[in-house]
């Protein structure tokens, strides 16, 4: 939608003039969140068909969910659909208590997560079912579109990455330490350097 030569009357003014991006971007913080909260319900979902199929097919002698690789496709999912659970509680947690600009890389982190959790662990379960999950005859397929058109729409992935990238180097370079290295990698004042040519 284009407008051109378009007045708004002062009293319609939502905001101060020229401040809608900013009431926008308030709301992209929130908007994410509710798009992860309902990306890891999805992803509850199909866990769950994924454990019910495996209950009740049988493959090779036994049923499916006794194979090792079908047990490692409900772990996985599970310990996967937790920690993005964590971490969408904390960035809500986050911009309750500090606000949306506080919040942001935990904003970027849960989408990036959220979209490609929604993908592995459908396309888990699809495998689980072989090529019924294919069909409309489950949600699965629909699941994992969903969760792959995640990964572009509110921004693609990778803009969302490089965002959380460059801001977790600046607060390091800000520290101006190195609190990770172990101390035995540092090398000593009393160290003689000229020992590591030698070995």
């Amino acid at each position: 939608v284009v407008f051109e030569n378009v007045r708004v009357p002062y009293d319609n003014l939502i905001g101060e003039e020229g401040g809608g991006f900013a009431i926008a971007q308030a709301r992209l913080g929130p908007g994410r969140i509710h798009h992860c909260m309902r990306t890891i319900g999805q992803c509850e979902v199909a866990l769950q068909l994924m454990i019910e199929r495996g209950l009740n097919r049988t493959t090779f002698g036994k049923r499916t969910i006794d194979h090792d690789t079908v047990r490692e496709a409900v772990a996985l999912s599970r310990t996967e659909i937790d920690m993005a659970r964590l971490l969408c509680l904390r960035t809500a947690w986050l911009i309750d208590a500090h606000g949306n600009k506080a919040a942001r890389n935990e904003v970027s982190q849960i989408k990036v997560v959220a979209a490609r959790l929604q993908t592995e662990v459908s396309n888990r379960a699809m495998q689980v079912f072989g090529s019924m999950g294919l069909t409309p005859d489950t949600p699965l397929s629909w699941l994992w579109t969903w969760g792959r058109a995640l990964q572009f729409i509110d921004g693609p992935d990778e803009v969302h990455l490089r965002g959380i990238a460059r801001n977790v180097v600046r607060e390091h370079e800000r520290a101006g330490l190195d609190p990770v290295t172990p101390h035995f990698y540092r090398i000593s004042k009393d160290f003689d350097e000229s020992r590591l040519s030698n070995a």
